[in-house]
């Protein structure tokens, strides 16, 4: 990221409201003990009422919404789902080209979305270590493949991770595994990138999180304005990323080095 992209981070990221709590989730709070006496992480809200809270948490305790069976169920009403799209657009579904498509596109959406199948308690409890470093730990530029919710086509691009641990680290890879939960499903950008940081946040409770997305989205690239080299730049900032601006610009350096 060049300076002005910098510039671009650290204004928007003053215009956040702060209030990640509409999307806190909650779904640590039974199966990873949290550490007494340590500095807490960004909750959600005073101004929230109670049962607005639990709303919120049960949602995200609940959030896996598919499962291995509802695929091989949904299949082939999926598959004539497409058929009837292929005859839309004018086409023959019987013709030898697209015989199979309808099944194949099926599959593949299927496959796309599949973050919509685990949930982080999946991936995250037996990664996550007792470890007396409190210095920055970035992982930057991972893979990312999403769907756009507005349009149904892809959104790709490089997610950054950083984070400063308070007594408890997370395995490396399981970073990448956070953004594949989220990103295979249907997004949208902002939301994609808050996520993330409050996965995080809930697992670990460190000291602060941050998270930047650079993507391309297809429905401005083959729609629309059609620009062919255009980027989205999204940032969630949580803890001293926030609140330090020197913890938030060594983040910024680091993962444009």
């Amino acid at each position: 990221m060049d300076n002005s992209t910098h510039s671009q981070l650290l204004s928007s990221d003053k215009k956040d409201s702060g209030d990640g709590g509409s999307v806190l989730n909650g779904h640590f709070s039974a199966a990873v003990k949290r550490p007494l006496g340590r500095t807490s992480a960004p909750q959600i809200p005073d101004s929230e009422s109670p049962s607005d809270r639990s709303t919120v948490m049960e949602s995200w305790r609940d959030e896996r919404t598919r499962s291995v069976e509802d695929n091989e169920m949904s299949l082939p009403s999926l598959a004539a789902a497409y058929g009837t799209i292929l005859r839309g657009l004018g086409e023959d579904p019987q013709r030898q080209g697209l015989l199979k498509t309808p099944w194949r596109a099926a599959t593949a959406m299927q496959f796309f979305t599949k973050g919509y199948q685990e949930t982080i308690i999946d991936v995250l409890n037996d990664a996550i270590f007792d470890e007396d470093h409190d210095e920055m730990v970035i992982v930057k530029d991972i893979d990312m493949f999403s769907m756009c919710e507005h349009h149904l086509v892809p959104i790709f691009g490089r997610v950054h991770i950083g984070y400063l641990p308070n007594k408890r680290v997370l395995g490396l890879s399981k970073l990448a595994r956070i953004v594949e939960i989220y990103s295979r499903r249907l997004q949208v950008q902002e939301r994609l990138t808050k996520q993330i940081a409050v996965a995080i946040t809930e697992a670990l409770q460190p000291t602060g999180v941050g998270v930047v997305i650079e993507a391309t989205h297809m429905c401005m690239v083959m729609r629309g304005v059609q620009k062919m080299n255009s980027k989205t730049v999204t940032s969630t900032m949580l803890g001293v990323f926030r609140e330090d601006p020197k913890t938030r610009d060594e983040f910024l350096t680091l993962i444009r080095s």
